[in-house]
């Protein structure tokens, strides 16, 4: 753990910067070991706050955990968000790029929701959370990912046929499958995305809320612009 000794402008030397820059908080950072090298008043202060910071953070041990469990979900939560805006993006064209580009934004948006659900211990998310009128597309969801995308199954958005034909004295094979799709992904996908981008945000912030509880401390996300203009 590297000390934070406090803001640029707090330094011992006379502060040349504009203005207008002043209103950045610039921090120090110094390493451990070159705290030996300070004056002994201040390695005692440094220490001091050194030992009380990690006092902190062992308190609050289980909760950073959590946090740290729910940044793999808030990671496939952006894929999935990304994903969704290319789907509706999508433009149909009779070509097979088109058709293919189609199937490679709907396999991804289908095993990225699946992993964001079953997520690890404590950062998937219950069908229940979702409005009741939404729980029969998740359904419909998990069913693509088991029976289409993820394992060669009988699912009923495909179908396949072949036909063989005498040609002389030769056979002649012509294998043909038919695709279902949503084009631009089903309306109610933009929807329950939307809905998991709220609960996965309330989590986060109840989390930090728990923590300033447990520590009397503000506890906020780096670059947040509220915490910018609270503080």
């Amino acid at each position: 753990m590297s000390p934070v000794i406090g803001p640029a402008e707090d330094a011992p030397m006379e502060d040349k910067t504009p203005a207008a820059e002043k209103e950045s908080d610039e921090y120090y950072v110094l390493p451990e070991e070159a705290i030996a090298l300070l004056p002994e008043e201040w390695q005692d202060q440094i220490q001091a706050r050194i030992s009380d910071g990690r006092a902190v953070l062992k308190s609050v041990d289980r909760e950073l955990s959590q946090l740290g469990r729910l940044s793999n979900s808030l990671i496939a939560l952006a894929t999935l968000k990304h994903v969704r805006d290319r789907l509706v993006s999508y433009r149909f064209a009779a070509t097979m790029d088109a058709v293919l580009e189609l199937d490679m934004l709907t396999t991804a948006f289908i095993v990225t929701y699946v992993r964001l659900h079953e997520g690890g211990t404590g950062s998937g998310f219950a069908r229940d959370v979702l409005p009741e009128r939404l729980r029969s597309f998740h359904d419909d969801i998990i069913s693509l990912r088991n029976r289409r995308f993820a394992h060669t199954g009988d699912h009923d958005s495909v179908s396949e046929a072949m036909e063989i034909g005498l040609q002389d004295d030769r056979f002649e094979v012509k294998l043909s499958i038919s695709l279902g799709f949503h084009i631009g992904g089903a309306t109610e996908w933009q929807e329950i995305v939307d809905v998991l981008d709220t609960i996965y945000a309330e989590r986060c912030f109840k989390l930090l809320s728990r923590l300033k509880e447990k520590t009397g401390h503000d506890w906020v996300f780096a670059g947040d612009p509220a915490a910018a203009r609270s503080g």
